[in-house]
């Protein structure tokens, strides 16, 4: 399903969210630390495990789901602790938190060995699993986070983040397990992303895997400049540059972020076959 339609402003997701999921293969919840992981698989493959960014839902990859299967990979998806349909316990939100729930879903799947695609935050839970289970990963499509405080740019409110507010706002009401607590929730993740994460270059530097290190042209929330000393930093990263996009780039332009995707995953797997053989 090739995306001809350009959603820049996010006008299309705010009214009608992303394109709807595929049937999926298999469904389900994987019991960990307090809380119920949802997941659901989609064809066959290589696998692959799309991550999304805080506050959102499995259900903002609806352009890619389609596109990964078509193209031969088996494609999971998680809801983060307290996303979705994900549940959580008291405790704080941290990313060390959500990497080990994302463990436990390839463990209850028997996935030995993932390509990981990963967005804001699930860029970061991506890299965490590449740093800490390196056998675990085949590469890391890291688009749009920072690493540590310093990557950020100031928060400026701007329409379109409120638009992509409201579409998630809808479908937390829709979807959470706490329909009423998106304020509460949204405040603790918040919380979470001013304090994590907080790499050094050191950490960086062992970083043993593919990376790939994708940066939008008008992202909202993380410095150009930051995202190229992650590319400089990690060991044989890439830096992919996606023009006339922001951090919403997989919504606003799919067959930009898609090709991008593609291409980095078709180069991992052959990397990680080679290096088995």
């Amino acid at each position: 399903m090739e995306m001809k339609t350009h959603d820049d402003d996010l006008s299309k997701f705010e009214a009608e969210g992303a394109a709807p999921l595929p049937a999926p293969d298999d469904h389900g919840y994987v019991e960990k630390d307090g809380a119920r992981i949802w997941y659901a698989t989609y064809g066959s493959g290589r696998p692959v495990i799309l991550l999304h960014g805080g506050l959102g839902h499995s259900g903002n990859w609806g352009y890619q789901v389609p596109v990964l299967v078509g193209n031969g990979y088996r494609t999971i998806l998680i809801d983060s602790r307290g996303h979705g349909r994900s549940t959580r316990d008291a405790r704080p939100f941290s990313y060390e938190l959500m990497a080990s729930d994302v463990l436990a879903v390839m463990d209850a799947l028997h996935l030995e060995k993932v390509g990981l695609v990963g967005w804001s935050d699930g860029a970061v839970i991506a890299l965490m699993l590449a740093m800490k289970t390196p056998t675990r990963v085949a590469g890391v499509f890291f688009f749009a986070c920072n690493v540590d405080p310093s990557g950020a740019k100031e928060f400026v409110f701007t329409p379109i983040i409120g638009r992509c507010l409201n579409r998630h706002k809808q479908d937390y009401k829709q979807l959470s397990a706490t329909p009423d607590q998106f304020e509460p929730f949204a405040e603790a993740v918040s919380l979470m992303q001013q304090t994590e994460p907080n790499y050094s270059a050191d950490d960086l530097a062992k970083v043993s895997v593919p990376v790939v290190i994708i940066h939008s042209e008008h992202d909202e929330f993380i410095k150009r400049e930051h995202a190229e000393y992650l590319a400089r930093t990690i060991p044989h990263a890439e830096f992919v540059d996606l023009p006339g996009v922001s951090h919403f780039a997989p919504l606003q332009r799919p067959a930009q972020f898609n090709n991008a995707m593609l291409e980095f995953l078709s180069k991992t797997f052959a990397l990680s076959a080679t290096a088995t053989t």
